[in-house]
C-alpha cells in the first residue's frame, strides 16, 4: 500500500513538470522526489514565480490528468539520454553523474508528450493519480550546494481519496498557525541577523528566559540523580577528533581548522572526546563507577543552507550532554535510569509517551566494515542490552530500526512527533564500545587489574534550541507558568492607579513572579488584549474599587484573568503570590 502511494505521488511530481513546461516552455527541470506525505520538484524559471500562480499550474495538472494518458518507460543508451535532454542542462549533469557510476543504459517515463528521466516507479496511467494540492514554493540548491544555482522548489501533496487530502491540509493550516518561526517573532522570543549569519539565533531577554528556565530544570534534576557537571572548550584540537574517529565521519559538517601558532584547532560538533579526557587525567577504580559527567555544551555543526530551519536547524547548538563512565555488568541499569530521567523530564515538558514521542533501537550493520567497528560480539552484546532495557521498560513503546546506529554502537533514538505528525529524531542513547579502546580508558578492578569501562552517551531533553522550537509549537506561544517569560502582567485603568499598580507588581516580583507593568497612556481593553496576545498567563487589573477595597482592608486586590479570558475574580495578592508560586514550583 505504502509503494503504490509513494509511486502515486512520484506520478503526481511528473504530472507537475508537465504542467510547468505546458505553461512555461522554457523551464529547466531539477528533480522530483518523493518525500514524507508528499513530494515536490525543482525548477529554474525565466521569470520568478510566486504562491500566487499554484492555482493554475493545479488547474493544468487536473487537465493532463483527465486525459488518462498512460505512463509507459523507456530504456535509453547513456548517449541517447543526453540527446533526449540536451535542452535540460540539469538532467544533463544527471546523466553525466550516472555515467561515470558506470550505467549504460538509464530509464525515461513518458506521460503523453511528456517525458523525464527517472528511475521510478509510478502508476501505469494519469487516472489513477488521486486528489492532489501544490501546498508551498521555495528556494532550494541545485544538488543542495551554495556554489550551484539556486532553484524553484514546489512542494505538493496527493492522496488517494479526498477525505486524506482535506485532513492532511487541515494539519498543515494547523501546523502554519504554529509555526515557531513565526509565533517566536510574534512573541519577541529570537531573531537572527544576516551580519551575525545564518543559522545563527539570537535569543531575546524573553527567549533567554525559557531557555534559563529549562538549564536550572534539567541542572538540578542531573544533580539528583548522581550527575557531576562540568565544564570543558567549546573546541580543541583537530587530533582528538582523529583519534575519536570522528574527523573522517563528520569532517563534512564540522568547520574548518584554524591554526593558531603550531596547532591546528576546530570548533567542536560533539562532546565525548573532552569527557573522555577528563576521565583520563586520573585514575579509577571499580568502586568510582558509573561515573556521569554532564554538560550544557554549545556544538558546531555545519548545516547547509537550504536545510536550515528557524530554531530547528542551527548551527550552533546547545546539547544537554552526559557520558556515563560504567563496567559491563552496570550498563543495563544505567540505561534504564537514563530512560526514567528523559521519561520523567519529557513528562514535565507535557509530552506524552506513545503519543508525542517513542524509542527507536538503531541496529547496526554487521557486513559494513566501513561504516561501523567491526566486532560482532560486542555488537551483539549491545543491542542484546539495550533490547532488554526497551522490552522491559518501554515494551509498547519502541520499535527497530536496521542499518542506524553510530559508527561506534547501538542506539536508542528518542523519536518525537511534531505538529503534523511527522517523526524526528530528538536526540539519543548511544552504547559504546568502541571509543574507549581508542582512548585507552580503564579502571582498576577487585583484583586490582585494569579493565575497560563502556560508556553511554545521552542527552536528557536534546538541544535548547530544538526543544524550544517543539515546545513553541506545542504550547503554540501559551507555555506553561513556569516556562512563560512573564508570567503576570499588572494592568492600571487609570494613572490614578498607577501608584498602587507599581506597588502589587514590586510584592510579586519581591516573591519571585516574573511581572511587568502595562503603565502605558492606553485604554483597559487595549491593554488586556496586548497581554493575551502575548500569551501571558495571569493579568492583574486594578482600578479604583480594587484600590480602595485595598486601603480599607489594609491588603492588597487585584482583578485577576487568565490568558484565556476566564475571570478570577476579586483575588488577594498574597493569596495569587502563593497561587502561582505552587503553580511554578509544580511546573504546571
Amino acid at each position: 500500500m505504502e509503494n503504490k502511494l509513494n509511486d502515486m505521488r512520484h506520478s503526481c511530481s511528473h504530472l507537475l513538470a508537465a504542467a510547468i513546461l505546458k505553461l512555461y516552455p522554457n523551464t529547466k527541470l531539477g528533480i522530483g522526489p518523493v518525500i514524507e506525505n508528499g513530494f515536490y520538484y525543482d525548477f529554474q524559471f525565466e521569470n520568478p514565480i510566486s504562491e500566487e500562480d499554484l492555482s493554475e499550474i493545479e488547474e493544468e495538472m487536473r487537465k493532463i490528468k483527465g486525459q488518462n494518458l498512460h505512463i509507459k518507460k523507456t530504456e535509453h543508451s547513456i548517449e541517447e539520454a543526453k540527446r533526449l535532454e540536451e535542452n535540460q542542462p540539469f538532467k544533463a549533469q544527471l546523466i553525466e553523474d550516472l555515467e561515470k557510476d558506470g550505467k549504460k543504459t538509464v530509464s525515461f517515463y513518458t506521460m503523453g508528450d511528456f517525458s523525464d528521466l527517472c528511475e521510478g516507479g509510478h502508476l501505469d496511467n494519469t487516472k489513477e493519480i488521486g486528489p492532489f494540492k501544490l501546498t508551498s514554493i521555495a528556494g532550494a540548491y541545485w544538488k543542495g550546494s551554495e556554489k550551484n544555482p539556486m532553484l524553484t522548489r514546489i512542494y505538493g501533496t496527493c492522496f488517494p481519496t479526498q477525505k486524506e487530502l482535506d485532513e492532511h491540509l487541515a494539519l498543515l493550516e494547523e501546523a502554519k498557525k504554529r509555526d515557531h518561526r513565526k509565533i517566536g517573532k510574534d512573541l519577541e522570543l529570537f531573531t537572527f541577523s544576516d551580519l551575525v549569519g545564518k543559522g545563527l539565533p539570537l535569543l531575546t531577554h524573553k527567549g533567554a528566559t525559557i531557555r534559563r528556565e529549562l538549564e536550572r530544570f534539567i541542572v538540578d534534576e542531573e544533580l539528583k540523580r548522581g550527575y557531576l557537571h562540568v565544564i570543558t572548550p567549546p573546541l580543541a584540537k583537530v587530533d582528538l577528533y582523529k583519534v575519536s574517529g570522528h574527523y573522517p565521519y563528520y569532517k563534512d559538517t564540522m568547520y574548518p581548522p584554524m591554526k593558531v601558532d603550531e596547532e591546528e584547532l576546530i570548533l567542536r560538533p560533539m562532546t565525548c572526546p573532552h569527557h573522555f579526557m577528563l576521565y583520563k587525567s586520573q585514575p579509577h577504580s571499580y568502586r568510582e563507577l558509573p561515573i556521569k559527567y554532564a554538560e550544557l555544551a554549545s556544538q558546531f555543526r555545519y548545516e547547509k543552507s537550504g536545510e536550515l530551519t528557524g530554531l530547528m536547524r542551527v548551527r550552533m547548538f546547545t546539547l544537554s550532554d552526559a557520558h556515563i563512565f560504567a563496567r559491563l555488568e552496570q550498563a543495563k541499569k544505567v540505561i534504564e535510569e537514563v530512560l526514567d530521567l528523559i521519561d520523567y523530564v519529557n513528562k514535565v515538558l507535557g509530552l506524552e509517551k506513545g503519543k508525542d514521542y517513542k524509542y527507536r533501537l538503531s541496529l547496526g550493520d554487521r557486513n559494513n566494515e566501513k561504516k561501523y567497528y567491526k566486532d560482532d560480539a560486542a555488537w551483539n552484546k549491545a543491542e542484546s542490552i539495550l533490547r532488554e532495557v526497551l522490552k522491559e521498560t518501554n515494551a509498547q513503546y519502541f520499535y527497530e530500526a536496521a542499518n542506524e546506529a553510530a559508527f561506534y554502537g547501538p542506539k536508542i533514538d528518542v523519536q518525537v512527533k511534531n505538529v503534523i505528525g511527522k517523526e524526528e529524531t530528538a536526540f539519543t542513547v548511544q552504547y559504546d564500545f568502541v571509543l574507549p579502546k581508542r582512548f585507552k580508558l580503564t579502571y582498576t578492578d577487585e583484583n586490582g587489574k585494569e579493565q575497560e569501562p563502556v560508556v553511554v552517551h545521552r542527552s536528557s531533553l536534546g538541544a535548547f534550541e530544538r526543544i524550544m522550537a517543539f515546545l513553541i509549537e506545542k504550547y503554540k506561544g501559551a507555555f506553561p507558568l513556569w516556562l512563560s517569560p512573564i508570567q503576570a502582567v499588572v494592568i492600571p485603568i487609570s494613572e490614578k492607579n498607577l501608584n498602587f499598580a507599581q506597588k502589587v507588581d514590586k510584592m510579586l516580583k519581591n516573591a519571585g513572579i516574573r511581572s511587568q507593568i502595562d503603565d502605558r497612556d492606553e485604554r483597559m481593553q487595549a491593554k488586556i488584549r496586548e497581554a493575551t496576545l502575548q500569551k501571558v498567563p495571569y493579568l492583574c487589573i486594578i482600578g479604583n474599587k480594587e484600590q480602595e477595597d485595598s486601603e480599607k482592608d489594609n491588603a492588597q486586590y487585584v482583578c485577576l484573568r487568565k490568558r484565556s479570558s476566564e475571570d478570577l475574580g476579586r483575588t488577594e495578592v498574597s493569596s495569587l503570590i502563593n497561587k502561582l508560586k505552587e503553580e511554578i514550583e509544580n511546573r504546571l
